[in-house]
């Protein structure tokens, strides 16, 4: 098997989000785009000591989870809503499994609690980002989504099913009056043309919409004839403002240099929980509301009693978790990088008549070392690559008994829980809320407790200290510790090097990670990664 190859077989494992795997040749090769159990021919386009990795080409034979038909017509090309062939309760085994096996060595099926569903499986989003572009190169003007796996190419959009149909008549509308305009899209890599994006906000509570047209300011245009031809729409919300955003960024996204009001207000109110939101162009917001619902449900569930209580809400972005938490606490502080969120978070705690609320503008690495309060309790909602390793100590040294993790990317949990447990923390709860039905996005929630005496305990004691033979000497544990994480990606404790090396009969000192009690349960290392310690004490000659 070499590079270009055509190579078939069937995925008989997945993981986060859609990474498959099959065995040709005797070879372990990796696939994205796949779901369990389908048969895929792909064509090999990297060779490595550990197997190959495959490009999808087609779906030979279907999974048996695929049991059901797509309804949206722009199925296979649009780069979203990959699990449209599966039904829905079908989607939550596979996610709740993807999760389940990142989480092994933190969640065993004592804490793990059901995965809770979408109360909507369509038209549940309440903001999409339309992109201007062509469908071809130097074809019609178009206005959708990406194509899948490309950069460029756009998927004329005009029966979206994750979304209101009042999205799907906007979108129709702007393109039709773009395309009379006859003024050219924005052309990424020549930095050069006039229409970028098209973002739609509708509330769910209302049905009150937002439209806003983003253009460059290259060109000088009257944009009175796509105002008023949205307003004559038959919607079964309302359009409560359109706005114009000027976006000179090299940047593929959505910001403002300049925003103009061509009718109505920039904003509109959302409700969640008896709580009421200002929702303006820019102000980050969950999606999928009543989803949001039931996510902030589950956090406020897992915190549990906070009366007298000091909580931290770090990354806590427009301050919605900090005011569901805020009528039955002290005090909550939230801290968020982005100033617009914070503004906004305060702009909402005032309209909750909430006092008790303060919101804080800066990165969580720095602004926790200047906090005058002391928290009993934290919760954290991180962006998807997770916290800083530097901020995770500092939120560590806090030393709060518990702790609630909302993450929107269970890798990046899993990677964190292991600094986490490493400290003393030991997961209590955990389940999953699927707040992107159809998509291979999932939300997961984990309780953290502290660890009593008799808990799991593992002491990290420098063992190169300890042990003295002349295989040991060849390489410190620091060394495999960095080559593990270099070539395969995984953190590795001392614990689990030394549990390894005895496997292999390297000799290690008789002291290394004493538990402090009789009966305290000693972590055992993890299959992939005593393969990967196992590859390092190969390269280092070791065994």
């Amino acid at each position: 098997m070499k590079k270009k190859d055509i190579i078939e077989g069937k995925i008989i494992k997945t993981e986060f989000p859609n990474k498959g795997t099959f065995i040709c040749e005797d070879q372990k090769v990796t696939v994205k785009g796949v779901i369990d159990g389908q048969t895929i021919k792909g064509q090999v386009t990297k060779k490595r000591k550990s197997g190959c990795v495959v490009r999808l080409l087609d779906v030979l034979e279907k999974s048996p989870l695929e049991d059901a038909k797509p309804v949206c017509p722009h199925f296979g090309i649009c780069g979203g809503c990959f699990y449209q062939t599966v039904s829905y309760e079908n989607q939550l085994k596979i996610k709740e499994g993807m999760v389940r096996d990142l989480l092994k060595d933190y969640v065993n099926d004592d804490i793990w609690e059901e995965i809770k569903g979408s109360p909507k499986v369509h038209g549940y989003r309440n903001k999409m980002e339309f992109s201007f572009g062509d469908e071809v190169k130097d074809g019609p003007l178009a206005l959708g989504m990406h194509k899948k796996n490309t950069f460029h190419d756009i998927v004329n959009i005009t029966d979206c099913q994750i979304v209101d149909n009042d999205y799907n008549l906007i979108v129709k509308c702007a393109l039709n009056i773009a395309q009379q305009m006859e003024l050219p899209f924005y052309h990424k890599m020549r930095h050069e043309g006039y229409f970028r994006h098209l973002v739609v906000r509708r509330a769910e509570s209302s049905g009150d919409i937002l439209v806003n047209i983003v253009t460059t300011s290259q060109v000088e245009a009257d944009l009175t004839k796509l105002r008023d031809t949205l307003l004559e729409l038959p919607l079964s919300g309302k359009i409560i403002g359109i706005l114009h955003t000027t976006n000179d960024s090299l940047a593929d996204v959505v910001q403002a240099d300049k925003i103009d009001i061509l009718y109505g207000q920039d904003y509109f109110y959302e409700e969640i929980l008896g709580l009421k939101f200002k929702i303006s162009p820019f102000s980050f917001f969950q999606t999928n509301t009543l989803g949001a619902e039931i996510l902030y449900k589950t956090a406020r569930d897992f915190v549990g009693e906070t009366k007298d209580k000091v909580i931290f809400d770090l990354y806590s972005g427009t301050g919605t978790i900090a005011q569901m938490l805020a009528p039955v606490a002290k005090k909550v502080v939230g801290v968020e990088i982005v100033e617009e969120a914070v503004e906004a978070a305060k702009v909402n705690a005032e309209l909750n008549g909430l006092d008790n609320c303060e919101f804080i503008a800066g990165d969580v690495l720095k602004v926790v070392d200047e906090l005058e309060d002391k928290p009993d309790f934290i919760v954290l909602d991180p962006p998807r690559d997770g916290i800083h390793p530097k901020a995770i100590q500092k939120i560590i040294d806090f030393g709060v008994e518990q702790m609630v993790y909302i993450s929107c990317k269970p890798t990046s949990l899993a990677r964190d829980l292991e600094v986490f447990e490493a400290a003393g923390y030991k997961v209590k709860r955990a389940t999953a809320v699927d707040q992107f039905p159809n998509t291979v996005h999932i939300e997961t929630v984990v309780l953290l407790s502290q660890q009593k005496p008799d808990d799991t305990i593992e002491i990290d004691l420098d063992l190169d200290e300890l042990d003295a033979t002349s295989a040991e000497l060849k390489a410190t544990y620091q060394e495999i510790k960095d080559y593990v994480l270099k070539e395969f990606g995984l953190k590795v404790s001392s614990l689990y090097i030394s549990q390894v090396k005895r496997k292999c009969g390297i000799e290690v000192g008789e002291n290394y990670n004493l538990p402090k009690s009789e009966n305290a349960r000693v972590p055992q290392c993890p299959n992939e990664k005593e393969d990967a310690i196992k590859a390092a004490l190969k390269y280092y000659a070791m065994i």
